[in-house]
């Protein structure tokens, strides 16, 4: 899903610097260590959240994702910063062509930017610019007969249509309106000589003004990890270093951005995962599903809240999906902030207030999403009478953020708390967003229909 107010709350991006491989008995381990950098112009102006949540009605998780053949596993490493989107650069192609992709686990499409760059005696493209199918021997286009393109059954999460060269054309809606649309195509993730990917159906965007394309990793038949059978993935979430001025969301100028740091994502067997604690992946009957509720998200089972020791009076229920799908709970990569659903939301607003209530901007959302908000350089003494907040989950799992992170720096010396409400999305859903996952380690163990996390030092991760 998209939100045009809130891309540089929902977007984080990154860029590889390099990667190396090992193997280790039939696993595949890539290793790329990544620096941030600011988001592109056209980018900014289309947040990319939850993307698959308003086409997801009519499908249904792939739960064999890594069941039929040996998987590959990738060791990838990621840093990010809230103003901005989690990109990362993958070698795609035969030979490889380096591509910015956003990690998303809220997409089950992966799609690529691409055309044709340069004269066909050009071989070399640059490491960091659009795809260019001819440079590929890989690359191929699916015709209008493939049967995606043309199901017995419509996939309501993938649209597609013939289109004038009697190719596959697909269509992607996001939240805000926005859409992403080309031809699916099959291609090759190309990590070395010897590794690679089976060819990938992808989309190939030709027109579309992002500079970046889609990471798909949702639990659809269609992304990433599903194709690639990938049965886990898992990052370390570095925490942001303090002291710059946020990216501003109306003119998307970045401005004394500090200390880009790094973290770790590993697609496959992360070594730290004996310390991690593990709830279930939920899954719920389809006749709960309709019309809010997203089968190909990470559902868990969230059950409180604390905020400066005190435990919220807020019902498990609101953390549960109803009959129409509403009060779903999903842990997702493409969300920067937390957002719950107005019956949790107005519990924690109500406790921000009484503990420091005095000091909030009176009148001020930060991007049409955050209205707890605060003037001034007392920060840190905000985040002291406010206290750790605390997400409580099923088997006693808990995530913990510190007094001194529950704040976000949002420039002009504003700092706001980091939990909105779900209905500035537009979505009847409780988000986990990224920010609170900071210095954890998150893997979404899909082969065994569980996410862990594992405390740890994300800046000394990779």
């Amino acid at each position: 899903m998209k939100m045009a107010s809130c891309k540089s709350l929902s977007l984080l991006f990154f860029f590889v610097s390099s990667f190396h491989l090992s193997i280790q008995e039939n696993t595949v381990s890539l290793s790329f260590p990544l620096t941030s950098a600011p988001l592109s112009e056209t980018s900014a102006s289309k947040p990319k959240l939850l993307s698959s949540l308003t086409m997801a009605a009519a499908s249904s998780p792939n739960k064999n994702a890594a069941a039929s053949s040996p998987p590959l596993g990738y060791d990838y490493r990621s840093s990010f910063k809230y103003s901005m989107a989690l990109i990362v650069s993958l070698p795609i192609g035969t030979p490889p062509q380096t591509q910015q992709m956003v990690l998303d686990t809220g997409s089950q499409l992966s799609w690529i930017q691409c055309h044709r760059k340069t004269p066909p005696v050009v071989r070399k493209p640059p490491p960091t610019t659009a795809f260019d199918p001819s440079l590929s021997s890989s690359f191929s286009v699916l015709p209008c007969n493939h049967p995606l393109c043309k199901p017995r059954i419509p996939d309501f999460t993938l649209p597609t249509t013939c289109d004038q060269n009697r190719l596959c054309h697909y269509s992607y809606f996001y939240a805000d309106g926005t859409l992403a649309e080309g031809n699916l195509v099959r291609e090759k993730f190309t990590f070395s000589n010897s590794q690679s990917t089976p060819p990938l159906i992808l989309g190939c965007a030709a027109d579309s003004n992002d500079a970046e394309g889609i990471l798909g990793m949702n639990l659809g038949r269609l992304s990433f990890i599903s194709q690639a059978k990938v049965p886990r993935f898992s990052y370390c979430v570095p925490l942001r270093r303090q002291g710059r001025v946020a990216q501003n969301i109306n003119n998307n100028k970045n401005n004394n951005i500090i200390n880009n740091p790094t973290g770790a994502f590993y697609l496959g067997h992360n070594p730290n995962s004996g310390t991690f604690h593990y709830i279930s992946i939920l899954t719920f009957p389809k006749s709960q599903r309709a019309p809010n509720f997203d089968p190909l998200a990470y559902t868990v089972g969230f059950v409180g809240i604390r905020i400066g020791g005190k435990k919220l009076n807020i019902s498990p229920a609101v953390f549960r999906p109803d009959a129409g799908g509403s009060g779903q709970t999903m842990i997702d990569s493409g969300t920067q902030y937390t957002f719950l659903v107005d019956a949790a939301y107005a519990k924690v607003r109500e406790e921000v207030a009484r503990l420091a209530g005095a000091k909030l901007k009176k009148g001020f959302v930060y991007g049409g999403a955050l209205d707890m908000c605060f003037d001034g350089g007392d920060e840190v003494e905000i985040g002291r009478l406010i206290g750790d907040v605390v997400f409580e989950f099923e088997r006693g799992v808990e995530i913990l953020t510190n007094k001194e992170r529950v704040l976000d720096d949002v420039g002009g010396g504003i700092h706001c708390f980091a939990i909105g409400r779900s209905e500035s999305l537009g979505v009847a859903s409780n988000i986990i967003g990224n920010f609170h996952q900071q210095n954890h380690w998150v893997e979404f163990d899909v082969a065994n229909r569980r996410i862990g996390f594992g405390v740890a030092d994300c800046s000394r991760s990779l």
